[in-house]
């Protein structure tokens, strides 16, 4: 299934994947507010580290442990999701930590916070989409803690295996269970809308 999914960016749009969403499921599944330091459409499965307000009584991981346990041993393709921890506006990360994902081939990073770098991350190969871009290290505010477990970002619930969407829009999270019928929901929402714009252009169209 994982070939006959890559042209999904190209096929869909950000839009026709939150209204099939709609149809589909219930509950909130786009975020908006993303910047990129190199808009590129960031499409494939969810692996997460959750960030935590930082104390020095917990024990410390290295960011690249984190990063080895959430892509696994099949890290090409993923979308690093990180969370806020609810500090939305605090550095997550920079160029040299996430050129992990440059090495690894993953499609690229969600963060629902700051990233730092934006020269050195619009030069690599994966898509990044965050919050904007920040200055200062954040370690001591925010701290990553787990990995592959559910985490809230920009209001949207994201469990390990989900599929996200991004491009300059906005993102997308869809259930990888559902992954499939939200596709053609989509395909189907695009070539209503289709049909609606040539209804529309006909209301317009000089008589022959």
């Amino acid at each position: 299934m994982a070939s006959e999914l890559k042209p999904v960016p190209d096929r869909v749009s950000c839009a026709s994947l939150v209204d099939a969403m709609g149809r589909v499921h219930g509950h909130r599944a786009h975020i908006v507010g993303l910047v990129s330091p190199a808009p590129r459409k960031l499409f494939g499965p969810a692996a997460t580290i959750a960030y935590l307000p930082y104390r020095d009584d917990l024990p410390h991981a290295e960011f690249g442990d984190l990063f080895g346990q959430a892509v696994g041993d099949r890290p090409a393709g993923t979308v690093l999701v990180l969370s806020s921890g609810g500090y939305a506006d605090v550095s997550h990360g920079g160029g040299t930590k996430l050129s992990r994902l440059e090495h690894t081939h993953a499609a690229g990073v969600l963060a629902d916070g700051r990233l730092r770098d934006f020269e050195q991350l619009g030069a690599y190969g994966f898509a990044t989409w965050c919050r904007g871009e920040a200055t200062r290290w954040g370690g001591d505010i925010a701290m990553p803690y787990a990995v592959n477990v559910a985490v809230e970002v920009g209001g949207v619930c994201v469990v390990p295996g989900d599929y996200v969407y991004a491009d300059a829009s906005g993102a997308v999270v869809i259930p990888g269970g559902s992954l499939r019928q939200v596709i053609d929901e989509a395909l189907r929402v695009e070539a209503e809308d289709a049909r609606t714009a040539e209804g529309i252009l006909g209301e317009y169209r000089a008589p022959s």
